[in-house]
């Protein structure tokens, strides 16, 4: 079995390998891992209320779920209050392990939230959907729903 502290350090590592803004970069399995082995690790899910309601979310703990919108539905607009809502449900000292639909928000959330004290946030890889097909479809190549992981929704 690994450990919390193994898959941390293989998630640092690929931060090191490829000069990443924040503590490291997770597969959906070490972030899923993560959940289940330790009660304080967060996730925060930065899509739309609109994607998590109609395209589905982790199933995992309640507590462990934060959502925080990266975009604004309608319209796309930047949060401008991204960072004032994450700190009314985390604090600086959690390990955090951001999550979108196609792991680029999640990346920019990952950074802006090192940049502004949060030293443990970490990038889902391949976030909730993952890639698209040849045919424009998503859930198909890779991403947590991909992965098998345990996931509620449409």
């Amino acid at each position: 079995m690994t450990t919390s502290a193994d898959i941390l350090a293989a998630a640092r590592e690929r931060a090191h390998a490829h000069a990443l803004p924040y503590a490291g970069a997770l597969t959906p399995q070490e972030a899923y891992a993560l959940l289940q082995n330790d009660a304080n690790v967060k996730l925060v899910d930065v899509r739309t209320n609109a994607e998590r309601d109609w395209i589905g979310r982790p199933d995992i703990a309640p507590e462990q779920h934060l959502a925080v919108q990266w975009n604004l539905y309608p319209g796309g607009a930047q949060n401008a209050d991204f960072l004032s809502q994450l700190s009314q449900v985390t604090g600086k000292d959690n390990v955090l392990l951001f999550l979108c639909r196609g792991a680029v928000r999640s990346k920019h959330t990952a950074k802006v939230a090192t940049e502004n004290g949060y030293a443990h946030s970490y990038d889902i890889l391949e976030g909730f959907e993952g890639e698209k097909d040849a045919d424009g479809h998503r859930k198909n190549v890779n991403g947590w729903c991909h992965a098998g992981l345990p996931w509620t929704g449409a």
